[in-house]
């Protein structure tokens, strides 16, 4: 169970955040401070993951393992130091990872004879340990996935969504054909937008990379990416198809059913606390967190409305008796009796905590056997029957995450526009700030993301799965295209 300090004085943490009008990055930062999801590390561009947010990370682990599991995925562990070598190997990929590598040079008192990267992400190790644990088709599928840490050198840090460290689960994958990796990096993109969909209230679109996005030593990446409450976009997660990139650089090889050797198709795939950054942008407001349902920590806040003069045991026994029925009911519950602050202090507390619904019992409420009951959601604020509560809180929790994933959908599809031309498109993202999704045809060349991208500082987002045989010509080139979403991106 997560515990909160019972006694703060509220004049040790003021509850207002700058609002999203009037700077959206500095709102960001003070919610994730303001309401205890993390803070800055002494270490530059790292983060600490604090109890709250922790248990928000845990809410999105939670059901991904268990989606991992029923599709015959394993978890491990490998090292967290990598031979510079093994990373050398795949040139493309050592190039695409080279700006962001933490090397160790010396350990023990001595320098090393090789050099070790800081795990930036384990497709080098996983693959040499592939090399010796893969030798017939009756090996394959090799379907592992780990929970870790990884070290990216980030220039520009912003917590959650981009530290040096940051914790993330990531699949690695060997198959004995093309087309079984091919499906299973689509399947795992169909778990992360699943994911995405019923626990994160986000609705996203999923689609391929281009060239210029696509992950490094990749042959195709795909991709789940979620629009922002500032309009930019956010890649949630993604899922590449590797090839036999990777099998050709650590020799994995297989005996066929025709005694014949054969390379492994490999896929890889990851979704990290990112994720957190994502759920605090797309559902956030002015007061704080919103958070859905299925991920916040507690689902529930009891609040007794104790005032001097009166007898606090009756409202004390009603929310233990009302606490007992909602954790018996498996709803995540926690009673605030911290004395010495007021309750509109503490409404203000798990407002920015982003709690779904927010229960309070006083005198005259126990007296009727009601309790009011607050939606974070909306705002909205009505009565409940004490004897009936129970159910009413679950049946509201449930439209709560459908109004925040409706709401997310609706923001997504009001803040995209058709663009038939590059002047269009300069029109449309002519100002600083982020101006929604641009849908339109793009060849998905090299050349015409760099010009978009040094132009107006937007990127190839996607090329939608749904609309996949809308071809025409590229709005920069001419050539022939494909519908793609282009937008400015974190």
């Amino acid at each position: 169970m997560l515990v909160l300090p019972k006694m703060r004085q509220e004049k040790q943490k003021g509850l207002t955040v700058t609002p999203r009008s009037e700077n959206y990055s500095q709102w960001y930062t003070d919610v994730v401070r303001k309401a205890e999801l993390a803070d800055y590390s002494p270490v530059k561009g790292a983060m600490v993951i604090r109890p709250y947010g922790y248990a928000l990370w845990e809410n999105v682990q939670r059901p991904l393992d268990q989606m991992f599991k029923e599709t015959g995925h394993q978890n491990a562990y490998f090292p967290v130091f990598i031979p510079m070598s093994f990373l050398e190997r795949e040139a493309e990929h050592v190039a695409g990872f080279s700006p962001e590598l933490a090397v160790v040079t010396h350990a023990g008192g001595k320098e090393l004879e090789e050099p070790l990267a800081v795990r930036p992400t384990s497709e080098t190790i996983i693959n040499e340990m592939f090399s010796r644990w893969v030798q017939s088709y009756k090996d394959l599928p090799l379907l592992i996935n780990q929970w870790c840490n990884v070290v990216r050198w980030e220039l520009r840090p912003r917590l959650f969504l981009r530290t040096t460290e940051f914790l993330w689960q990531e699949g690695h994958t060997a198959h004995a054909t093309e087309q079984e990796a091919e499906e299973e990096a689509r399947l795992i993109l169909s778990i992360y937008a699943r994911f995405a969909d019923e626990f994160g209230a986000l609705s996203v679109i999923r689609g391929q990379k281009s060239d210029s996005e696509r992950f490094a030593g990749a042959v195709r990446t795909y991709t789940i990416e979620a629009m922002m409450g500032d309009l930019k976009a956010l890649q949630a997660g993604t899922s590449h198809f590797l090839g036999q990139n990777f099998a050709r650089a650590f020799n994995i090889q297989f005996r066929n059913k025709e005694n014949q050797h054969e390379y492994a198709w490999q896929t890889s795939w990851g979704l990290s606390t990112r994720m957190v950054g994502a759920i605090v942008m797309a559902h956030g407001d002015d007061q704080g967190l919103v958070l859905p349902p299925a991920v916040a920590p507690y689902q529930v806040v009891l609040i007794p409305v104790l005032r001097k003069g009166i007898d606090r045991e009756p409202i004390m026994e009603a929310c233990r008796r009302i606490m007992s029925d909602l954790k018996g009911n498996e709803i995540r519950a926690t009673l605030d009796d911290r004395e010495d602050i007021s309750p509109g202090f503490k409404y203000n507390d798990w407002e920015m905590r982003g709690v779904p619904i927010r229960l309070e019992l006083g005198p005259k409420d126990l007296e009727q056997q009601k309790v009011v009951c607050a939606r974070r959601d909306t705002g909205e604020k009505t009565s409940l029957d004490l004897s009936s509560a129970v159910s009413s809180v679950k049946n509201l929790l449930r439209v709560i995450q459908d109004n925040l994933l409706q709401r997310s959908h609706d923001f997504r599809e009001a803040n995209t526009h058709e663009v038939e031309s590059l002047e269009q498109l300069k029109a449309m993202f002519a100002e600083e700030g982020g101006a929604g999704y641009a849908s339109c045809l793009h060849c998905g060349s090299l050349e015409c993301d760099k010009q978009i991208k040094d132009l107006l500082g937007v990127t190839n987002r996607c090329f939608p799965f749904d609309e996949i045989t809308r071809t025409g010509q590229c709005i920069v080139c001419g050539s022939l295209g494909r519908r793609a979403i282009l937008g400015r991106g974190y």
